[in-house]
């Protein structure tokens, strides 16, 4: 099952690279890192980039332009290989490879603009939407870690939260939170704008239903998919109509996506971002 789950780093088809290259290049983000580890997890890397997605689709100028303007409802797969290998570039890359896909990415966004169904304006390199989008990735991806894998102490959550913002200042997000603190600060400021909306549960069943993993492996995915709602903040899961049981994970549920995360903690990535980064930097 690791197996599959660990597929979902592998650059998507045509987007091949080799992180053991050029040697000694560091990346963004230094080897010792918290986030070093935080991203090795490929369970809580799909648990927590399903909850930041759901953050992101609360907010209705993002929503208006990751539905309108991405392939996820054509391709949700290949979007969220490509959203991975992002992430994996940013963290693990080296530097030069890291700040070419961001420029890249920028100047994609630059050409995304368009109005909310209530007709307020949008463009995705504004700022504000830019430390959205990055404080709900940093949220998910942290606090699925901290939930399912390993427990991180409050200091341990702000030093994840500052190691991306070297990243987030070349994507524009100069606001993005750099503490714990700031994004407690950032979801209450934010929370009043938040919405429900029939798109979040659509991508809640698609990612239920994606061909992700095996058919007879989809009660699984759905059981991650549900661990990505309940580390959504009580708060905004009632705000948006995601707060019944329907959405949260079983004590049973729980301990079975700890298990499964603990086994990705601790076995082998040969072949990985994170593997032949370290290769690199030996």
């Amino acid at each position: 099952m690791l197996d599959h789950i660990r597929e979902l780093m592998a650059p998507p088809a045509g987007m091949a690279f080799d992180f053991a290259e050029p040697r000694g290049e560091p990346a963004l983000v230094p080897a010792d890192s918290i986030s070093w580890a935080i991203f090795r997890n490929p369970v809580t890397l799909f648990v927590g980039g399903v909850a930041a997605v759901v953050l992101e689709l609360a907010e209705p100028s993002v929503r208006t332009g990751v539905w309108e303007h991405s392939s996820f409802r054509r391709d949700p797969v290949g979007r969220l290989k490509r959203t991975g290998f992002a992430a994996m570039m940013t963290v693990y890359g080296p530097r030069s490879a890291a700040e070419a896909m961001i420029a890249h990415v920028v100047a994609m966004h630059d050409r995304v603009r368009g109005e909310t169904p209530d007709g307020v304006p949008y463009h995705a390199n504004d700022v504000r939407l830019l430390d959205w989008v990055q404080a709900t990735a940093s949220f998910g991806f942290i606090h699925a870690y901290s939930a399912y894998a390993r427990p991180l102490d409050p200091r341990e959550v702000s030093q994840a939260f500052a190691e991306g913002a070297e990243a987030a200042r070349l994507y524009g997000a100069t606001g993005a939170p750099t503490s714990a603190e700031d994004w407690e600060a950032m979801l209450a400021a934010t929370l009043p704008a938040l919405e429900e909306s029939p798109i979040l549960h659509e991508f809640l069943a698609m990612m239920g239903e994606a061909p992700l993993l095996p058919r007879a492996m989809r009660p699984v995915q759905k059981m991650l998919v549900r661990a990505a709602v309940d580390l959504v903040p009580v708060e905004v899961r009632a705000r948006i109509g995601l707060g019944g049981a329907l959405h949260g994970l079983s004590a049973v549920d729980r301990k079975v996506v700890k298990v499964m995360a603990w086994a990705a903690e601790h076995a082998p990535m040969p072949g990985t971002p994170p593997a032949e980064a370290a290769r690199r930097l030996s």
